[in-house]
């Protein structure tokens, strides 16, 4: 007996940061967009508890594991399909794949809205991110318009059919980001300026010009990510291009798959939206 389920990778453009002394009210707003990427858990019979991971290591699945405190036996196996720490919400990924396998394999019979509260609980634990979990739940383009978790923030989703590259260049610690004072208060203020604007217009042209600016006037861009989004902006068929928040990570759209076979960026992966969400296999 097994039960598995496949949480898409997810990439912010922009957003703000919203503490709360309740963990499940802690969180973001923002904008960002899912992959057809993520991560896929599986947890099968076992004589004993056992973790099996392709990357990275087990403390995402180990506090989740004592938030739920299950002591029954059983193996998890997660196929983590994005890069770890470089802006995919693959920790996100990780936690909210494994509590929805976990609650069908024990027939904890929880809503998917408590298990997006656990899977929330663990990445605030963590300090490994604030939004991606809620935004995982949706489809395509998600705009967080209340901070939280599941059940508790609020988002709107919206599809469009078009290609995503990205390219990283290795990780950034969320949590040296999100915890200190300066970034979070530069981050917040600018993140709420062009949340606003979205929310008035929202649409995949000014999703893309907002998440430009808002990596530009952030300032935390390294020169390798500046430079190729500087590369993709010269080209008149890319619609647009900025950094992923929070990883030394840039990503494209574009119509045609076509555009980005063109360019010369080695190590580039292509991808399309993601307008399915979550999948239980």
């Amino acid at each position: 007996m097994s039960n598995s389920v496949f949480v898409p990778g997810h990439i912010t453009g922009f957003f703000t940061i919203e503490d709360h002394d309740i963990t499940l009210k802690k969180g973001s707003c923002g904008a960002g967009f899912l992959l057809s990427q993520g991560v896929k858990t599986t947890v099968s019979n076992s004589s004993e508890l056992t973790v099996d991971v392709n990357q990275g290591g087990s403390t995402v699945i180990d506090e989740v594991l004592n938030i739920l405190e299950i002591d029954t036996d059983f193996k998890v196996t997660q196929d983590i399909q994005l890069p770890i720490g470089a802006g995919f919400g693959t920790s996100a990924a990780s936690a909210l794949s494994l509590t929805l396998a976990l609650n069908e394999f024990l027939d904890l019979s929880y809503s998917a809205e408590l298990c997006g509260q656990i899977a929330h609980m663990a990445e605030v634990n963590l300090g490994a991110g604030l939004g991606d979990v809620i935004a995982q739940t949706g489809q395509g383009m998600v705009l967080r318009v209340e901070p939280g978790a599941p059940g508790i923030g609020k988002i709107k989703s919206f599809k469009h059919e078009c290609f995503v590259a990205w390219k990283t260049f290795g990780g950034i610690e969320t949590s040296s980001i999100i915890q200190d004072p300066h970034h979070k208060q530069v981050i917040s203020d600018v993140g709420l300026k062009y949340l606003e604007y979205f929310e008035e217009k929202p649409s995949l042209r000014n999703f893309l010009d907002f998440s430009n600016r808002f990596s530009h006037e952030t300032k935390l861009m390294s020169e390798d990510v500046k430079n190729l989004v500087d590369y993709f902006d010269s080209r008149p068929d890319i619609l647009g291009t900025s950094m992923a928040m929070l990883g030394n990570t840039v990503f494209a759209f574009a119509e045609n798959e076509d555009a980005f076979k063109n360019v010369e960026v080695e190590n580039l992966h292509i991808d399309k939206l993601n307008n399915v969400g979550i999948v239980y296999d």
